[in-house]
């Protein structure tokens, strides 16, 4: 197979960061607006997100508009995951975070320990794709646990929210621009991107009251999913990002 995930340019952070964003606010519109309940929800995205996951691996190469697809489906799984132990279950915030980042390492242990890498420029074969979106849903989950037991210890309201996790994020740029290790550095982004996201939606849908914008949980899903359809069918005409040369 050629490499199945795409370049990572700065399109694919702004799309990594917009379906954060649908995954905590799609997630509430669907579960509390719409009053799904959080088992129905689960059940409905988790389904959707296997049925994408098997085109996504049929596939010999990446394609942004499968492959992205899976990210949104995923973004909203992750949050889900967080959601039913916390709202669910009444597991404590740290608990979540402390079991996830236990996960995470394990993932990551077993991967580099069978494939030797963890870099997202080789993921050329089933095993690692396999690898690789069992890491990115485990990274959705623990994103949607520190970003919420983040705001829980400090009780920010939603803008203010927004400043810790972007903090954080241009710290790593920075490590990384002095020679810190790229994929470390990656990983540490991407975790990251979660919470960012998901406080950019808290502020987004929250009311005026809160020191949010006041979009809702819908306008705000729309908004973002709307803009992601924009930018992956740039990618798709464009394909700025793909990995293989012969496919520009």
């Amino acid at each position: 197979m050629l490499n199945k995930v795409p370049e990572v340019t700065v399109y694919f952070w702004i799309v990594k960061i917009l379906c954060t964003t649908v995954g905590e606010s799609f997630a509430d519109y669907i579960n509390e607006t719409l009053g799904f309940g959080l088992t129905h929800t689960t059940v409905v995205f988790t389904a959707a997100l296997l049925a994408v996951l098997v085109v996504q691996f049929r596939l010999p190469r990446y394609v942004p508009g499968v492959y992205w697809l899976a990210v949104v489906l995923i973004s909203v799984v992750g949050t889900l995951l967080t959601d039913n132990l916390t709202d669910g279950h009444h597991v404590p915030l740290w608990t979540s975070t402390a079991v996830f980042s236990v996960l995470l390492a394990a993932v990551f242990a077993t991967w580099y320990a069978r494939e030797r890498t963890l870099s997202i420029h080789s993921i050329v074969t089933t095993p690692r794709e396999g690898f690789y979106w069992l890491t990115v849903l485990v990274t959705f989950a623990l994103g949607t646990a520190v970003g919420d037991w983040t705001l829980e210890l400090t009780g920010w309201s939603a803008g203010t929210s927004v400043l810790l996790p972007l903090g954080l994020i241009l710290a790593v740029l920075v490590a990384w621009r002095m020679g810190a290790g790229p994929v470390l550095c990656f990983w540490a982004a991407y975790i990251l991107t979660r919470p960012l996201g998901a406080n950019i939606g808290d502020f987004l849908a929250s009311p005026h009251a809160d020191g949010g914008l006041g979009l809702g949980t819908f306008g705000t899903s729309v908004l973002f999913l709307g803009t992601i359809l924009a930018v992956v069918v740039f990618l798709t005409k464009t394909r700025v990002d793909r990995t293989d040369p012969y496919a520009r």
